[in-house]
């Protein structure tokens, strides 16, 4: 679904990627990890058109990216979570949600102005799919509370359900349990898997271990810029150079995710 090849990104003389090579499959769940400084942002950055890539090609579904604006690259498919929570707080749940939905709106501005039936048609869909959203991540309960009166793990929840309300084919997930407890964890895997099983592809960045090791199909391993390893979870436990690199060398070489 989504192929880098040969991807660099460089800032004056500072090469953030060089030779950057990723092929995330339809319908996995496929983790990205390195050492912070890495290049993982960044390569969500290029993904998402917030930057431009100084060399290579960064291909989704048989279109390349290179050159569009971000919110072409959403209209194409691709959302996105950001390490730090994004959501409007003053709003409410359903609110937040709904303003994820209104790429889909077929109204314009006329019928906004005068109230016409299109209007009220497009956004009662608008509200029952913010609804449906709002239930998979176990948040339909609050739709009507304020944003600000969550806890963080709901924060997250909520950020989730309003990238998946611009009818993604890719979801791109910045780090998702950063700053959650065990539970919230936990609770958070479960959700991604059913999300996995309603055909959603998914690409994150994680520091959590036993989070990636858990979850994702397939996992690269980016260090300084450059891909030192890719494969399965179990292949990724066992590789020297990724222990030597990010996770720290056991004395048996072997991680205990």
């Amino acid at each position: 679904m989504l192929t880098l090849t040969s991807v660099s990104k460089s800032f004056g003389g500072l090469h953030v990627l060089q030779d950057v090579n990723l092929n995330v499959p339809q319908g996995s769940i496929f983790g990205l990890i390195g050492p912070n400084g890495a290049g993982k942002t960044t390569v969500f950055n290029l993904i998402t058109g917030l930057l431009q890539p100084s060399g290579g090609r960064l291909v989704f579904d048989g279109r390349d990216l290179a050159g569009a604006p971000p919110h072409q690259i959403t209209r194409r498919g691709i959302a996105r979570t950001f390490q730090n929570i994004r959501i409007f707080k003053e709003m409410t749940l359903l609110e937040n949600v709904v303003v994820g939905c209104h790429r889909h709106l077929g109204y314009g501005p006329l019928a906004l102005l005068l109230g016409l039936p299109s209007f009220r048609a497009h956004e009662r869909r608008a509200r029952e799919r913010a609804l449906e959203l709002l239930s998979w991540v176990r948040l339909d309960h609050k739709a009507g509370d304020r944003a600000d009166n969550l806890s963080y793990g709901e924060q997250r929840r909520l950020e989730l359900a309003r990238a998946l309300a611009t009818e993604p084919r890719l979801l791109l997930l910045d780090e998702p349990v950063a700053g959650m407890n065990t539970g919230e964890k936990v609770d958070l895997m479960g959700e991604i898997e059913n999300i996995k099983a309603r055909g959603y592809t998914i690409f994150m960045i994680e520091h959590d271990m036993r989070f990636v090791m858990g979850l994702c199909d397939r996992i690269a391993v980016l260090n300084f810029g450059r891909i030192i390893a890719e494969g399965e979870p179990h292949e990724i436990r066992r590789n020297p150079q990724v222990i030597e690199a990010y996770l720290g060398r056991e004395d048996d070489d072997e991680v205990q995710a």
